[in-house]
């Protein structure tokens, strides 16, 4: 093992010094709710007698016992999503895999779980990351009772598992785990699925047929198999050294998910304060764990959101990340994964080229990430380069662990440090006199990362359909989506606009996106200068850009700028936001969480605030 990258020594570094009043009073915090927790054999017999009535006769002995862990579920189970549907008898499962070893586990609360899939371009979307920090306080909730040793987090989308990670480092004193359910077995090809979109957006199929697409795509319980914003989830976790390695891809309902299943569960109460391998999750989550699971996302090709998530999951942590350490440590970091939209492949057959396991073994080999970092499982991180197999015939058989393979065994899709995909991670900081954002290139051609063209403003994703239906955008532009930002629309994901970007870079024309929105997963080949700060509803330059002034979006050398007169665009009447007081589908009642929300560099956060 090679000695650690010195580019990842010094952000660490950075990010520990930055941090180290915030951090230090975070873990002061957690020892001290640790110390005044209300143990059970300390509460009163009427709180415990609530705590326990609706078990069974065999659990309610053993929480009176008080030596037994008794583990939190906190479930993310809705059957509107794909993901979860699994979740529906998971409780069961976990409660007599706790018996097994002489635990309890209760579900402590559920938590909302909207699906991105559905609301994609309704007004539902603005409702999905300011949902992150509902979830977090959902989960708070949950753990109220204190009754608690340990908590199993059942979750995988795109908000949930953020969410459900932020609410669990709020009770950073108790271990924690998540357990996945794994993605649905691989559907229609992703290439095939993208041409048939873009026939739709050019009106050469119906609906139809793109539903059939779609729904050749989707089409059974699991993850959706896209290297998306859930399965980015799975890797950063796993990376986070809170689930088990090798655990994020395998297929529900397989024999191997159900003995999984039951290990986390028996893993967790080893690690309970009650044992002599207390791993309380305040802990684990570090600054060596952050920049880790940093370091998994930009070797993998990973969602754009958690640009986002990260610095939020950070912050509840007590440690300050910004764009600034993402973009140095993707410079430093090599793509590794080529999986849709960054290539063909889908999650499943990236876990069949050897997965999370055998990437963590190419970037611990390669120095750069933290072997010694803490974990809910194994030594410390350099364990997580094992995979889990099965030793024995049903449901007698036996979970063990091995190495993951030296080599991937498909290099097309995973490959090595030695001959990466691309020497960068390929997430980018951009900084000019717009502000500033981030741009994914790792599936953009190197011959379409800069461009400097024309502006065309539009305040919502809506208006570029009759623009491009017309044809006047059969032309170089930057087509700018404005006041899309936190505090102005809660920041939906742009996605109705790929498909039409597409189109046009595909016949000939110089194209790139800038906007204060979201793309998510799905920034694919055409350039998006996203997340921009300040948003235009916070007083950024994005408010004033008119039709025609020239935008250049340089990916190569980290540059968004309006190419004028400088003084002349601020001088400029700030444009009308037209979102002001939006109603309906429930986002009147998110006007304070809208109001009171960081700017994307910081988390877009209302459980902070700025600063």
């Amino acid at each position: 093992m090679r000695q650690l990258n010195p580019t990842i020594a010094e952000v660490t570094q950075r990010i520990i010094d930055r941090s180290r009043p915030l951090r230090t009073d975070y873990l002061r915090q957690i020892r001290e709710d640790y110390s005044n927790r209300p143990e059970r054999r300390k509460l009163s017999c009427g709180n415990l007698a609530h705590g326990f009535a609706a078990c069974g006769a065999d659990d309610k002995h053993s929480l009176r016992l008080m030596e037994a862990g008794n583990i939190a579920i906190v479930t993310a189970y809705n059957d509107m999503l794909s993901a979860h549907q699994p979740y529906a008898v998971y409780p069961d499962k976990i409660k007599q895999a706790m018996r097994e070893i002489g635990c309890t586990a209760q579900v402590a609360g559920g938590v909302p779980a909207m699906c991105d899939g559905v609301t994609q371009g309704q007004d539902g979307m603005e409702l999905s990351l300011l949902s992150r920090d509902l979830i977090a306080q959902c989960t708070a909730l949950s753990l109220s009772h204190q009754m608690f040793d340990g908590v199993l987090a059942l979750g995988i989308c795109d908000k949930i598992v953020p969410g459900l990670l932020m609410g669990v480092l709020s009770f950073g004193y108790l271990p924690a785990m998540f357990v996945p359910a794994g993605p649905m077995e691989s559907g229609l090809p992703n290439k095939e699925k993208v041409r048939i979109r873009q026939l739709f957006a050019e009106g050469k199929i119906g609906r139809e047929e793109l539903l059939q697409a779609e729904s050749d795509s989707y089409h059974s319980a699991g993850t959706c198999t896209f290297y998306g914003t859930a399965n980015s989830n799975q890797v950063v976790v796993e990376a986070l050294g809170l689930q088990l390695p090798g655990s994020s891809f395998v297929n529900p309902d397989t024999l191997l998910r159900e003995k999984l299943t039951v290990e986390v569960c028996h893993q967790i109460g080893r690690i309970t304060a009650l044992g002599n391998d207390y791993r309380p999750v305040g802990e684990i989550v570090d600054e060596r764990a952050m920049v880790n699971a940093t370091v998994a996302l930009l070797a993998s090709g990973g969602s754009t959101n958690h640009a986002i998530h990260l610095v939020a999951i950070a912050r509840a942590a007590g440690i300050v990340m910004n764009w600034t350490d993402i973009s140095d440590l993707s410079a430093a970091v090599p793509l590794l994964a080529k999986v849709y939209p960054n290539g063909q492949a889908d999650v499943n057959h990236f876990h069949a080229a050897g997965g999370t396991s055998c990437l963590f073994r190419q970037l611990l080999e390669g120095g750069l990430m933290h072997a010694d970092a803490k974990t809910a499982w194994g030594g410390s991180f350099a364990d997580f380069t094992q995979e889990p197999f099965l030793v024995g015939e049903g449901q007698s058989s036996k979970i063990q662990w091995r190495q993951s393979p030296n080599t991937p065994l498909d290099m097309t899709v995973l490959t090595t440090v030695e001959q990466p995909f691309s020497p960068e991670g390929g997430l980018r900081l951009l900084q000019g006199n717009l502000g500033r954002g981030v741009i994914k290139v790792s599936a953009v051609a190197a011959e379409h990362q800069v461009v400097e063209a024309p502006a065309v403003v539009i305040d919502g994703q809506d208006q570029l359909a009759a623009l491009f239906e017309s044809g006047v955008l059969n032309r170089d532009c930057v087509v700018v989506v404005r006041y899309q930002g936190p505090s102005a629309l809660g920041m939906p994901e742009l996605h109705k606009l790929t498909p039409m970007l597409g189109i046009l870079q595909d016949k000939g024309f110089k194209v790139a996106l800038v906007t204060d929105g979201r793309m998510s997963g799905a920034s694919g080949k055409v350039p998006a200068a996203i997340h921009l700060v300040p948003e235009a509803a916070k007083g950024g330059l994005l408010s004033k850009v008119a039709n025609g002034d020239i935008i250049r979006v340089d990916a190569v050398r980290g540059e968004l700028s309006f190419m004028g007169d400088l003084a002349q665009l601020e001088a400029r009447e700030v444009a009308a936001n037209p979102n002001v007081g939006q109603r309906g589908c429930g986002r009147e009642l998110f006007a304070v969480n809208r109001n009171n929300i960081s700017n994307a560099e910081q988390g877009a956060s209302f459980l902070f605030g700025e600063g």
